[in-house]
């Protein structure tokens, strides 16, 4: 609005420069409003048939695998008592297998303790891992109470995998030191030596444990004199097991060396009960990935149909159309993956087309998995699906070498919508420029406007004045 306007004819000089502006933006308006609402909708629509082609070509990729196939699966048939793994080299077969006993970790305790016992004299523990272990020396002041010598013990042996804690009696107050190693397997009970004045402590079968006297008066502040005598609450042991009847012994529960690149995780015995561990080429994780191919191919398919289809919109309406209706590359896109489909993969024996795999075509143009087939295909001929997807000369590689075209930087789909971004672009720039255009369409109608409000506005003006004047001249009759 070009301030007040109209004063001189009384006309609505506004809306009438409003609306003969607005008459003359509107067919370029609606022109670009047509190039914009297109160039977004198939720039999106590119975006999602890249996005389709790339969840395929990741499919591609990880059936294209020799490690995939060359992976082995390992099952035990009671959980319970094992679970296994193997590597990618271990050999088919199957093993009966019972767990005895399980390996475990030392446990002990020492004698109990009054309620408050302090160490009346400093002195040495040290604790062993087995008879023959150097062992880590914890030194214990005068004085110091019995959770004082916990952390001590606590701080010295986390190293060693030994902890220290306390356990209390709740109906005399009375205390003992437990210690707790996490290291399984026979002899490696834990020992605790002490110097004189720590008897109490001490746990184990060594010369310099059984003394033939104490000092006097060492340990006066611990009385235990009324406490049970200090000894294993666990010892540490082998697990015992057995492997198609031969009886094998291990200081781990982690078995790794008794079946060649198979490890077995021992969690339970249960003496004399049989368990089968299978190892064997692991068919499901491949069928898994087989299943992936086939759901990203029905994808991409859905995708390119939803983009190009033709939906009635009712009689009388204008059909829905894709935003990719008629597109030479879409129609190119799928020529190509079905054709190298179809072509067979050039082995002499074995699976040599998607259909010898039980992957059939439906009539929408998807694919189909019959299970059985495939399942009965993986377990008799396994290193002829593997040669017919994998490799240079395999499916998924021909496949993929067909769609890198489409998807890769600069290629087909990439540079389509470079060029549809460029006319979004253009868009913006035309829109500036009209908005120019149009400033300067208002600017000069409202200068015409109002140079004729002005000019009626002086006529008026003049006309008033001469009408005054005629009615003041002498023999004019003036109306009452």
């Amino acid at each position: 609005m070009a301030g007040i306007t109209g004063l001189g004819t009384n006309m609505d000089i506004d809306g009438i420069v409003k609306a003969l502006v607005d008459a003359e933006r509107a067919p370029k308006d609606s022109q670009l409003a047509r190039v914009e609402k297109s160039a977004t909708s198939k720039f999106s629509a590119v975006g999602q048939l890249m996005s389709a082609i790339s969840d395929f070509q990741t499919a591609l990729k990880d059936l294209n695998s020799s490690d995939l196939f060359a992976k082995r699966s390992a099952k035990s048939s009671n959980i319970d008592l094992a679970t296994v793994s193997a590597t990618n080299t271990a050999s088919s077969g199957k093993y009966q297998v019972t767990v005895e006993k399980l390996a475990s970790a030392s446990k002990v305790g020492t004698a109990s303790f009054a309620k408050d016992a302090t160490a009346a004299a400093s002195g040495t523990l040290t604790v062993k891992l087995g008879p023959d272990d150097r062992g880590v020396d914890v030194q214990v002041a005068a004085g110091a109470s019995l959770s004082e010598i916990r952390d001590s013990l606590n701080k010295a042996l986390k190293d060693k995998g030994v902890s220290a804690n306390i356990v209390s009696n709740p109906a005399d107050g009375s205390s003992r030191l437990v210690l707790s190693s996490n290291t399984t397997g026979a002899g490696k009970d834990i020992y605790v030596q002490a110097s004189a004045g720590l008897e109490a402590f001490r746990i184990g079968d060594f010369a310099d444990n059984n003394p033939t006297s104490s000092p006097s008066g060492a340990l006066a502040a611990m009385d235990t004199t009324s406490a049970s005598s200090s000894g294993y609450i666990n010892q540490a042991q082998d697990a015992e097991f057995t492997i198609d009847g031969l009886t094998l012994r291990s200081s781990s529960n982690t078995v790794s060396n008794a079946i060649s690149d198979v490890t077995l995780n021992l969690v339970g015995a249960e003496p004399g009960k049989k368990f089968t561990v299978t190892v064997d080429q692991d068919t499901s994780t491949v069928k898994g990935n087989i299943k992936k191919f086939v759901d990203a191919y029905n994808k991409l398919i859905g995708v390119t149909k939803s983009l190009t289809s033709v939906t009635s919109a009712g009689e009388g309406n204008t059909p829905v159309t894709g935003p990719l209706l008629g597109d030479a590359s879409v129609r190119s896109l799928l020529s190509t993956v079905r054709n190298e489909l179809v072509n067979p993969s050039g082995q002499k024996d074995g699976v040599s087309i998607l259909s010898d795999l039980g992957i059939t075509t439906q009539k929408d143009g998807t694919l189909k998995i019959q299970d059985s087939k495939l399942d009965s295909v993986l377990s008799t001929q396994y290193e002829s699906v593997a040669g017919f997807f994998t490799g240079d000369k395999g499916l998924t590689s021909r496949l993929n070498a067909k769609l890198d075209p489409y998807t890769q930087s600069g290629g087909i789909l990439a540079e389509r919508q470079n060029g549809l971004q460029e006319t979004l672009n253009s868009v913006k720039d035309q829109r500036t420029q009209l908005d120019l255009r149009m400033a300067k369409v208002q600017t000069r109608l409202y200068a015409q406007y109002n140079a004729m409000d002005s000019l009626v506005a002086g006529l008026k003006q003049t006309s008033d004045r001469l009408s005054q004047a005629l009615s003041n001249l002498p023999g004019v009759v003036k109306q009452s």
